[in-house]
């Protein structure tokens, strides 16, 4: 008998893989899945992750554990995520700072946002808010940059933690007005909305998931949102934009991310699954509510969604001259 040639040999291994993982993938999930929300219960990203996760885990059979991994703007989660295995049991709610901010404000990160991890799916995008205290005299963006001016380095702008986005929408924004104010750093978005309503602080920019209840309270004045064009969840309110700083424009995203190496047949069928609980009447309304548009996306589109983003935070990181301490 002939021996096998090496091309059937290649054929035969390639076939043998490919029913492999399918076969791994027909049976996934057999057991928990370890979903990694890399920024503090209670905030916008923790909210919408266990939204999703009780969903995904109600229609695929097995639970979705949520493990809040907080630090570093987000990048301590990322990185154990970066460093799992492979195998489609960790789980990662990759947003803005993880993977748009991060790559250019961390001189050593130590994951890459893009070799490292098997986009799923863009989840939506959030409205981001412009709030001051009460304490505050200023009703518009026009007044806020006239104090700061007025008052150099005397206003306190909050954020959820270095390199976060509300970081480095501050910074944006200090750099577009040319005005100076103190920035400072919390661990997550409940903290930062702690001392905000408290007056410990003057200023933030944060979801309206975060800030909404406050403003609806009277704790909280919204002045403005980043988005490219005004919000239905904050009617009435104007872009920062068209407020007074032409171009001014930020994103807040979420989105779903697995290790590198994660079967292609696993992550098509958890995006598969995903858009479905996507279109679910309660989640959309839970979502919209909250102030999110909803997108849901191919892994191939949010790969090149994040692809754009990360130009753009780059570009911020760089014009404002923006470093974590």
């Amino acid at each position: 008998m002939r021996p096998m040639s090496s091309l059937l040999r290649l054929a035969l291994t390639a076939t043998l893989l490919f029913a492999c993982a399918a076969a791994q993938a027909q049976g996934w999930p057999n057991k928990p899945v370890r979903f990694v929300i890399p920024f503090p219960a209670g905030g916008s990203t923790d909210i919408v992750g266990r939204l999703i996760g009780e969903k995904l885990g109600q229609s695929l059979g097995q639970p979705f554990v949520i493990d809040n991994r907080a630090g570093a703007g987000g990048t301590t989660g990322s990185d154990l995520v970066a460093k799992a295995a492979p195998d489609g049991y960790t789980l990662l709610m990759g947003t803005s700072s993880t993977h748009a901010i991060a790559s250019s404000l961390y001189a050593k990160l130590p994951y890459d946002a893009t070799r490292d991890f098997a986009p799923v799916s863009l989840l939506g995008t959030a409205t981001i808010l412009l709030v001051v205290n009460p304490s505050v005299p200023a009703k518009s963006v026009r007044e806020l940059v006239a104090l700061a001016k007025a008052q150099p380095g005397q206003l306190t702008f909050a954020s959820s933690g270095n390199g976060s986005v509300s970081h480095l929408t501050g910074e944006y924004f200090k750099s577009l007005a040319g005005i100076d104010m103190q920035h400072i750093p919390y661990k997550g978005d409940s903290p930062m909305t702690v001392d905000l309503v408290s007056g410990r602080v003057s200023m933030a920019f944060g979801t309206a998931v975060a800030f909404l209840p406050y403003v609806q309270s009277g704790k909280l004045n919204a002045l403005a949102v980043t988005n490219a064009k005004p919000s239905a969840v904050a009617p009435g309110l104007p872009t920062v934009a068209d407020a007074g700083l032409n171009g001014f424009e930020a994103l807040q995203w979420f989105g779903l991310l697995m290790p590198a190496a994660t079967p292609k047949e696993i992550v098509d069928k958890l995006q598969s699954e995903v858009a479905r609980v996507l279109r679910m009447p309660d989640v959309r309304e839970r979502l919209q509510g909250l102030g999110i548009e909803i997108v849901g996306s191919s892994p191939d589109a949010f790969a090149s969604f994040m692809q754009a983003e990360t130009r753009k935070w780059g570009k911020i990181v760089k014009d404002s001259g923006a470093k974590v301490d």
